[in-house]
């Protein structure tokens, strides 16, 4: 008489040297759920930059009640921007930001360096080096901006609208910096290490998130101060 085996079991039975069943043993086939679990390094970036979120609404709150306690001394210091030359500025860092994400989509495809002098062959290497430069142009630019304001009367101690103006566009030009700072660990990495795996990656995709965050910020800050004039 036979016994049904419990849970889909099969027996399986070892046969020694003379005939007979020394050993019977059972095998489950059973598999176990995979659990993805989301990467730490992301997480802990996206909370941090939640709290960057908060620190420049802040900013903008100070900016906007300022404003609406002095329109008229708005109207007349706003006038002295030059709107063309903090578009291309803008579209300047913009574009760093498409950049950036080529980098990181070699990055995922785990290519440190360039296979050949294409575009579409380069690595991570080569497109954060791109992104690089094109943050330092935008940083120096704002830099050039600051000295033509200061020689027409508008500085961090002339009046609110120049406290206003300093304080946002300058913990903004702070935090690009910071970002370039950080490209430049990022690339020595990809030159440091032999292999360039998982690890390395995710240092390139969390630098990317922090980089198109404050490119967010600036084109806020754009329209609120060069355009809502």
């Amino acid at each position: 008489m036979t016994h049904p085996h419990p849970h889909g079991a099969h027996p399986r039975c070892e046969i020694g040297h003379n005939g007979r069943v020394t050993s019977p043993s059972i095998t489950y086939s059973a598999t176990a759920p995979v659990v993805n679990r989301p990467n730490s390094v992301a997480v802990g970036t996206i909370v941090w930059l939640g709290s960057e979120v908060m620190f420049f609404a802040g900013l903008f709150a100070i900016y906007f009640t300022l404003r609406s306690t002095s329109p008229e001394l708005w109207q007349f210091e706003a006038e002295k921007h030059n709107f063309p030359y903090a578009l291309v500025n803008t579209l300047i860092l913009v574009s760093s930001s498409i950049t950036c994400q080529f980098g990181v989509f070699a990055a995922e495809r785990l290519q440190a360096r360039s296979t050949g002098w294409k575009p579409s062959q380069w690595g991570m290497v080569e497109w954060f080096f791109l992104t690089y430069a094109l943050g330092a142009v935008f940083v120096s630019g704002q830099i050039w901006e600051y000295a033509t304001l200061v020689s027409e009367g508008v500085s961090l101690q002339s009046n609110a609208y120049g406290s206003a103006f300093y304080l946002t566009t300058g913990f903004h030009g702070i935090h690009v910096t910071a970002g370039l700072i950080a490209f430049l660990l990022v690339i020595g990495r990809g030159f440091a290490v032999k292999n360039f795996g998982h690890k390395e990656a995710t240092s390139a995709i969390v630098v990317s998130y922090y980089w198109h965050f404050v490119d967010v910020v600036w084109i806020g800050l754009f329209l609120v101060i060069y355009v809502l004039k």
